[in-house]
């Protein structure tokens, strides 16, 4: 590994422990037209296991992510994965009358199985009274971190600008944004602008404190601008957030959807080590558990001599 790499990983994060995946948990969903399978991913040992909820990019799973989730559940964390209705394991036909919807039950997915962890706890073998429901922080990439977003503060606005309903949960502490898309309005192209009313975020009231990961070379199909696009959940939300510029990265920001997936186009695996240390760092100190983790974790990041990315804060 390069000496950039070496040093963007030259946090302290312990050995890896045994983790224990099952699924499908299903929590039963009425009123989506089919109960909410989701995947629960956790550390073999210890108490007091903080919790990451994930919400997958379009077309996903809950069977995404490896690279992030293997590493976060090998290094204390539990990771609850829902499958939403968009994931190509559905099928969903496009004529769907839940399809215009799609995006509100994805945020009802995270909801769900908030109000469903200790029936998640229960439904995974040596997993009952270990999570800590005080340390719950959710993230996603792409849509998924439209989704997360939600979650924190953000709202769909208004085809006059007016913000729309507040579906942030106070459960939730801390999130961690991956390549999340950026206003919508004018900065989209015609055809999102047609067909996806609800890529029209606003931020002002996104007040929990979030790490938002975006690509320099993430260059989006859906609107006009450029990879800076994805960088408009940090610069226009309140103070209180991080954002880690991954220099290089597209919109798989080097890997981190799966092992050797086909949609990478930037495979990387010093980006996905950076990404992942980096989101382990900074949800650790957001979550009270190491206050001096995210500091570190910058401060190698700072001192490699050839960087994969930089870290401002506001």
């Amino acid at each position: 590994m390069t000496h950039a790499g070496m040093a963007a990983t030259d946090v302290n994060v312990g050995a890896p422990t045994p983790v224990i995946s099952v699924k499908p948990v299903v929590l039963p969903a009425p009123g989506r037209g089919e109960d909410l399978r989701v995947r629960v991913s956790a550390p073999a040992t210890g108490n007091e296991l903080p919790v990451i909820v994930f919400s997958h990019g379009f077309g996903e799973s809950m069977d995404g992510y490896a690279p992030l989730v293997d590493f976060w559940t090998a290094h204390g964390f539990a990771v609850v994965q829902p499958t939403h209705l968009d994931s190509r394991t559905l099928n969903l036909p496009p004529d769907d009358p839940r399809t215009p919807l799609i995006w509100r039950f994805r945020v009802e997915d995270l909801t769900r199985v908030l109000d469903g962890l200790e029936f998640v706890e229960a439904a995974v073998p040596g997993l009952a009274g270990r999570l800590d429901r005080s340390r719950i922080a959710v993230a996603g990439h792409s849509w998924g971190a439209q989704t997360a977003s939600m979650l924190l503060g953000a709202r769909v606005l208004g085809a006059e600008g007016e913000p729309g309903e507040d579906l942030s949960d106070p459960r939730i502490t801390a999130g961690v944004l991956l390549a999340v898309p950026g206003a919508g309005g004018a900065d989209l192209t015609p055809f999102a602008a047609e067909h996806f009313p609800f890529m029209n975020p606003g931020f002002a009231e996104m007040t929990t404190p979030a790490l938002v990961v975006a690509g320099d070379r993430d260059q989006s199909l859906l609107s006009v601008r450029g990879p800076d696009w994805f960088t408009d959940a940090y610069f226009q939300s309140p103070h209180g957030k991080s954002l880690l510029t991954v220099f290089g990265a597209e919109h798989s920001l080097g890997g981190i959807s799966g092992y050797n997936v086909t949609e990478t186009t930037d495979e990387n695996p010093a980006r996905v080590a950076l990404i992942r240390r980096l989101t382990w760092a900074y949800l650790r100190t957001a979550l009270g558990l190491g206050d001096s983790t995210w500091p570190a974790a910058r401060a190698a990041l700072a001192e490699a001599g050839e960087p994969l990315g930089r870290v401002e804060s506001r």
